[in-house]
């Protein structure tokens, strides 16, 4: 799949983003896990959370579709032996998380996924819930791997970097064990399951960067209302700031301060980006992102201690970067380059050949604003991100560009190029 990219005159018009990738993704886990019934509105649809329902759905929770309502009638925690490998496709968190509902199973499964998941790092996730008791035969660091679960012991566990993928794979597993389990980062990463976990019913208490979950208690079905996809709003904020005359409003978003520093650094960058409307969709806080298009963009100093809060969002903020007033400097993101994509590489690589100053550090990026940027064939390294990231820069381009390899989108946004669309004059 190619798709083709006009620079655009302006953006117009109001856009609801589809649900929340992370939050989807948990509200499955827990709802399968939980007993009773739980009621999911707004999910994404998409191949990385249908991954998730299809693992959760083979391993016994009855999963159903009604109109825009996901239905699930729980496990009261415990789940079936699967009869074949859990095939987790492209989703990272699909698999780092049942890593972590598995360990608390008393049966052995095996994971699975696409070619690209099966060169990402699992280490850092088998490592703490190896401590718990939870055991790996073979002792693999990438997919395929099989998990034996069992007893579980309460663990208290200092992370190296934030990750709300390791975090959230411990307190899954904390849930099955004997006693408090506890985790603490270096900086707070997403806390999607902490507050799902306590609207649940779980002991859960939060502290900054620590956490904790009791073990032994019962999780309940509940309603879940699914906000907007920040990451997935993110493209449409570049796109209207980036293009001059832009007047955009996203309507729902989940603005989690563990995910909003994209809002952040826009406004520190001098786009004309307000939050209205602002409430709460159960304990994750919603608004509406009102966005226009006016003065020019000015690079700024990204560093490490807001990495964790706008990870997936480098590589659109390199396309802001890549058209503002003077330098970017893009650091403690080593993290990207175990994603989907080496995703430092992929941008650089793919914004120079638009003609961007652009260069890699070993974890991060220098980006040297203010050159323009010109329409080429670009690809997307089979990378969801990537490829969205680069059609916004088609918007601003001097010519047509195209981006080949770009049917990855659909792996968390499949209309993309139509919510795109529908807002270019």
């Amino acid at each position: 799949m190619i798709i083709i990219v006009s620079p655009a005159e302006k953006l117009k018009g109001e856009l609801t983003v589809p649900g929340d990738k992370s939050v989807t993704h948990r509200a499955v886990i827990l709802g399968a896990l939980g007993a009773g019934v739980t009621e999911v509105r707004g999910y994404l649809d998409a191949e990385d959370c249908r991954s998730t329902i299809e693992c959760m759905r083979a391993m016994g929770a009855r999963i159903t579709f009604r109109g825009k309502v996901l239905l699930i009638q729980g496990r009261a925690m415990k789940l079936k032996e699967p009869v074949l490998p859990l095939d987790c496709g492209n989703s990272g968190t699909t698999a780092r998380l049942l890593m972590g509902v598995l360990a608390g199973q008393p049966f052995k499964a095996e994971l699975t996924g696409d070619a690209s998941l099966s060169r990402r790092p699992m280490k850092r996730v088998t490592a703490p819930l190896k401590k718990m008791g939870a055991y790996f035969p073979g002792d693999k660091e990438t997919l395929p791997l099989e998990v034996q679960g069992g007893e579980l012991e309460a663990i208290s566990y200092k992370s190296l970097q934030a990750s709300a993928q390791v975090k959230s794979a411990i307190l899954l597993a904390g849930l099955y064990a004997d006693g408090e389990t506890i985790v603490e980062e270096p900086y707070l990463s997403r806390n999607h399951t902490e507050l799902m976990l306590e609207q649940f019913g779980a002991k859960v208490k939060a502290e900054g960067p620590r956490v904790s979950v009791q073990g032994g208690n019962m999780l309940k079905g509940r309603q879940v209302r699914v906000p907007g996809d920040i990451s997935a709003a993110a493209f449409f904020m570049v796109a209207a700031a980036v293009v001059p005359g832009s007047d955009v409003v996203l309507k729902n978003v989940g603005v989690n301060p563990t995910r909003s520093g994209i809002i952040e650094l826009l406004q520190e960058m001098g786009a004309e980006l307000k939050l209205v409307n602002r409430r709460y969709w159960g304990r994750e806080p919603v608004a509406d992102i009102s966005v226009r298009g006016g003065d020019t963009l000015r690079g700024i100093e990204i560093g490490a201690a807001i990495i964790p809060r706008v990870i997936d969002e480098i590589p659109v903020l390199a396309v802001a970067a890549a058209v503002a007033q003077g330098e970017t400097r893009i650091s403690g993101a080593g993290e990207l380059r175990v994603k989907e994509s080496d995703r430092l590489t992929a941008i650089s690589e793919q914004l120079d050949r638009m003609g961007a100053m652009i260069k890699e550090t070993d974890d991060g990026l220098v980006i040297g604003g203010g050159g323009g940027l010109k329409g080429a064939m670009l690809d997307s390294c089979g990378d969801h991100r990537i490829a969205m990231a680069l059609a916004v820069a088609g918007l601003v381009a001097e010519g047509e560009t195209a981006v080949k390899n770009a049917g990855v989108i659909k792996i968390s946004y499949p209309a993309f190029m139509q919510s795109l669309r529908s807002l270019v004059e």
